[in-house]
């Protein structure tokens, strides 16, 4: 259980800390570059960002707090179960309801630079903040084990 519930830290780090920096770096680097130049680095990034590790910690974060959850036999259980929640909610569904289909606009050239970079930053940004509250979650969850 402990082995488990460290995973579920970790995956949940990595996701707010990849959520984190694009908010951070990514995004302000690219919007100080031509607008081209950066839709052409973005439209490259969402190509490669589409690998194995990506799903592991984006899908692995809630499914493993869910499977913590599940396993603890403790008030832990909770913690973890929220965890899962927020990732699901904050990560998860913003992720597919509002960043990919505009990445997808950004992709197809039906949505400008202008037009995306602040509206995906900002949601990016609460992607990041609900991550950040689930590794919380979480870990409240394993110091309860």
């Amino acid at each position: 259980m402990l082995v488990l519930a460290l995973v579920t830290l970790v995956l949940h780090g990595a996701l707010a800390g990849l959520f984190y920096t694009f908010s951070m770096s990514v995004m302000p680097g690219l919007n100080d570059i031509d607008t081209g130049q950066a839709e052409a680095a973005m439209r490259s990034i969402n190509r490669k960002i589409l690998n194995p590790w990506l799903f592991v910690v984006f899908l692995g974060s809630p499914l493993a707090a869910l499977a913590a959850g599940i396993l603890a036999d403790n008030p832990a259980a909770l913690w973890f179960f929220a965890a899962a929640a927020v990732n699901a909610v904050g990560s998860f569904l913003v992720t597919m309801a509002i960043n990919v289909p505009m990445n997808n606009a950004l992709l197809a050239g039906t949505m400008s630079w202008k037009d995306y970079a602040p509206r995906w930053t900002r949601w990016n940004t609460v992607r990041a903040v609900a991550c950040v509250a689930s590794l919380a979650l979480a870990g409240v969850g394993v110091a309860g084990l």
